[in-house]
């Protein structure tokens, strides 16, 4: 039996138990190495059973979550490359595995039985957290989707969707006291593509809230309008329209909310300009591909850096959207930037939350303007968003 045979058989034995709780991979086998330790857990993931990796920096923390198959392969990869230690945790043993030398694997087991907290047997991973939009519940527009069953169950492949939408209802939520009351909302969603975050915005103040709403999504795609208004006509979400069209184009009388996600460079400068005009009260924002500053930058200063395209374009990420967020204080919004879950076809993540303050503060503007022209001029930059 060679090696990986061995590892492997000890790790399918010991990971495959029916009371496993828990494995913590330790002891780096690299100084270099980005991960302290890693984390295993079971959870449910709809009906069916999946396990979590948790991975840990001496600051944050990551997770990835995997099949069975894909978990016992994981696992014995971080073990020949990464730790020398595993420690397996089940209800009633504790077993540790140490691997200084993968191909000699070494098993004891703790004549002790674990130290297990209660919380730790929960399979449930969705009840850590209470969604606005709740697995197993059925939901129409989620359904439609096909991100749930028609029980209401979330279909595992589509849960880092379930999550990325009940994670800007969250926010949506918090924003929400700041809308206009008593009258009928009027909400442009600039760049909608597929719309599951516009149906889910529609259903929250429709459905949920019990509010009015006039809601467009917009988007340059024909197919994608004419898929998502033939879902809004099954649904009966009539007060829910989409329409083609190019957001520098697009004009409207007012807007009490817009948002912009993921639209591409200077997309996200017009939305942000049209909303300012209509003297939108919330804006919700997340910026992709700011290319415009890229050419323009010119700092002599910065130049060593500057010489690393890919430190170039984060430089260029940052100042694009810190200027947006100025540019729009100055305009009176109180601006936070937050994080915001990705979409599968980005890692932009970084969302301009922008509220509009009931009265307008010159001294702030003035203040605000000056450090808006003082960054401008320090990197030698012409945005788009000059426009406000």
């Amino acid at each position: 039996m060679n090696s990986n045979n061995k590892l492997s058989d000890i790790l399918n034995r010991e990971l495959l138990q029916a009371d496993f709780v828990k494995a913590i991979f330790s002891n780096k086998r690299k100084k270099v190495l980005e991960f302290n330790k890693v984390i295993l857990r079971p959870i449910n993931l709809g009906e069916d059973v999946a396990y979590q990796l948790e991975f840990h920096t001496y600051n944050k923390v990551f997770h990835k979550n995997l099949d069975l198959e894909s978990m016992l392969l994981e696992s014995q990869r971080l073990v020949e490359e990464s730790f020398k230690q595993l420690n397996i945790f089940c209800k009633d043993k504790e077993v540790q595995l140490l691997a200084a030398k993968p191909e000699k694997p070494h098993l004891s087991t703790s004549k002790e039985p674990p130290k297990i907290k209660p919380q730790e047997l929960n399979l449930d991973h969705n009840k850590v957290k209470n969604y606005i939009i709740p697995d197993g519940t059925p939901c129409d527009f989620l359904i439609k989707l096909k991100v749930m069953d028609n029980a209401g169950k979330v279909i595992p492949k589509h849960y880092n969707k379930f999550r990325q939408i009940n994670r800007y209802l969250e926010i949506v939520e918090d924003v929400f006291p700041h809308l206009p009351e008593n009258k009928t909302l009027k909400i442009i969603d600039f760049g909608c593509g597929k719309a599951y975050l516009t149906f889910a915005l529609y259903y929250y103040l429709k459905i949920l809230k019990n509010r009015n709403v006039d809601i467009i999504g917009l988007d340059l795609k024909e197919d994608v309008i004419d898929f998502c208004s033939k879902v809004a006509i099954d649904l009966r979400y009539e007060d829910l329209k989409f329409m083609k069209g190019d957001i520098a184009d697009f004009t409207s009388d007012y807007a009490d909310m817009v948002v912009t996600l993921h639209a591409c460079d200077t997309a996200t400068d017009y939305a942000l300009i049209n909303a300012v005009r209509w003297n939108t009260k919330v804006i919700l924002s997340v910026p992709c591909c700011q290319h415009e500053l890229f050419k323009q930058i010119n700092n002599s200063i910065h130049q060593p850096m500057l010489k690393h395209g890919i430190l170039k374009d984060r430089l260029t990420e940052y100042l694009t959207d810190g200027l947006r967020a100025i540019k729009l204080e100055e305009k009176g919004y109180n601006v936070a930037m937050i994080e915001f879950t990705s979409l599968e076809h980005t890692g932009r993540n970084i969302m301009i939350k922008a509220v509009k303050n009931k009265a307008y503060n010159k001294a702030k503007a003035i203040a605000h303007k000056k450090e808006y022209e003082a960054l401008k001029n320090f990197y030698q930059v012409s945005p788009t968003i000059d426009e406000l």
